[in-house]
């Protein structure tokens, strides 16, 4: 199984950040604008939630949890256009003082040829991620 782990620093509250982060069906306007254009919870379902991404592909995401006391987010890919054995992520928003926050991304998948692409998707959504939450350190909150 393939561990792709990205850490990074934002220049915002750590309060502020969760709240982009745990609104699953926001991704799109909150967390990684342009890199995703659309996020919607499937009609059957209130945990499953229909990602585009901006390449055009289309996945769904079973909510796994959402712990507000570890401010962790954690998901798994059940369908779409990646075909995964399995695939399961996780954000995390650390406090790094009170003005910055420590975001932690970790993603296992396998097959492991498929790392090499989430890597690379991973890589985007964080550049994105970390632009969007620090240009809205005020906005959205």
């Amino acid at each position: 199984m393939a561990h792709i782990h990205r850490e990074f620093l934002i220049e915002n509250a750590p309060d502020h950040v969760w709240a982009a982060v745990r609104d699953f069906t926001a991704v799109h306007h909150r967390l990684a604008p342009g890199f995703v254009t659309g996020t919607r919870l499937e009609a059957e379902t209130a945990d499953t939630r229909v990602v585009t991404f901006a390449n055009g592909a289309v996945v769904h995401e079973l909510l796994v949890d959402i712990d507000d006391e570890a401010r962790r987010i954690a998901y798994a890919v059940v369908g779409g256009a990646l075909d995964p054995k399995h695939h399961h992520a996780s954000m995390q928003v650390l406090a790094d003082g009170t003005e910055y926050s420590r975001f932690v991304w970790i993603t296992d998948v396998t097959p492991d040829d498929l790392a090499g692409p989430i890597a690379d998707m991973v890589d985007q959504g964080a550049r994105v991620i970390k632009q969007t939450l620090e240009t809205r350190a005020t906005v959205d909150n």
